[in-house]
């Protein structure tokens, strides 16, 4: 079913110089999309770059907010990508730096993302570049995020507007932004492009999350795989999604993400690929991936695999 919703203007993007073109309509699921039973939250990470990350999160939060389910997207990356898929602009608004180093309330910088009645952002900002250096002779410096997530989620919580899920972007790194992201989630998800150095980076992950888990969070876990970017077309492309799937089973979602040019041209109008072209097969992948992501929520997560 699909209702649409008019947004007046045209707006030019800071970022890329290009028209941030108006949501015509976003996708109202028939089918509602199961809530969990407590908020998630999901670490988007990979320490390789140009795996989908962002992507990844971004389309993955807009579509289960299609599914009724109420959202936040942090952007904790410097370059601030998530946030210009969601057409915010980075330049003038205030985000997560003024979280982690200035100590404001997140409820002071959370916007709503236009058209998206149950998503909603802290962005990055040109600040947050330096926050990695500016953290390390604060106090308490790998649980600054963590803090100011729970007292905003309790909040919303306690008013009667709990969040479903949060993903938290990582930038492409394992510095204290990432360290800080990693000890504020419960669960973490890696998107995997098909290629032999992503699974370099997925080793280099673990270690690290392991180190997370003795230190800072040991509840946090690795919950899920996503592979990005598959081309069925490649012998390389079907061997590292073996590979993964051999030995991660239960985390892989056995829905590849294609490599599509519609995914890459959205974030350039300030959209995700979900209402830039809702019926292409990456939105469409990603759909079905969101779907089995909630279906996974309530229940042993090797039990069920459904699309959208």
């Amino acid at each position: 079913m699909l209702n649409f919703v008019p947004m007046s203007g045209n707006n030019v993007s800071h970022e890329t110089g290009l028209p941030i073109k108006p949501v015509v309509g976003i996708r109202r699921l028939k089918e509602p999309m199961i809530a969990p039973l407590k908020t998630r939250i999901f670490t988007v990470a990979n320490q390789k770059g140009g795996v989908g990350k962002t992507t990844t999160a971004v389309n993955l939060a807009a579509a289960l907010s299609m599914g009724g389910l109420k959202v936040l997207v942090i952007d904790l990356d410097p370059q601030g990508n998530a946030s210009t898929a969601f057409g915010i602009d980075r330049i003038i608004n205030e985000g997560v730096y003024e979280v982690l180093i200035n100590d404001l309330p997140m409820a002071n910088v959370v916007q709503k993302v236009a058209n998206f009645p149950h998503l909603e952002i802290i962005a990055a900002n040109s600040d947050l570049a330096g926050a990695e250096i500016q953290l390390v002779p604060t106090v308490a410096r790998e649980f600054r995020l963590q803090s100011a997530l729970q007292t905003f989620l309790l909040a919303k919580q306690n008013a009667g507007q709990r969040f479903d899920y949060v993903f938290i972007d990582c930038p492409p790194s394992l510095g204290l932004l990432t360290i800080n992201a990693l000890t504020a989630a419960d669960e973490v998800l890696v998107p995997i492009q098909c290629e032999y150095y992503s699974l370099e980076g997925l080793s280099l992950l673990i270690e690290t999350l392991t180190e997370v888990q003795k230190r800072l969070n040991p509840k946090i876990i690795l919950s899920t795989i996503v592979l990005t970017m598959f081309d069925s077309r490649t012998r390389l492309a079907n061997d590292v999604a073996e590979n993964v799937k051999k030995h991660f089973p239960q985390q892989l979602i056995n829905i590849p993400i294609p490599r599509a040019v519609r995914v890459s041209e959205a974030p350039s109008y300030g959209q995700t690929v979900m209402t830039y072209d809702a019926s292409s097969p990456g939105a469409i992948a990603y759909m079905s991936v969101a779907r089995e992501i909630a279906n996974r929520g309530g229940m042993p997560i090797n039990l069920r695999n459904e699309t959208a």
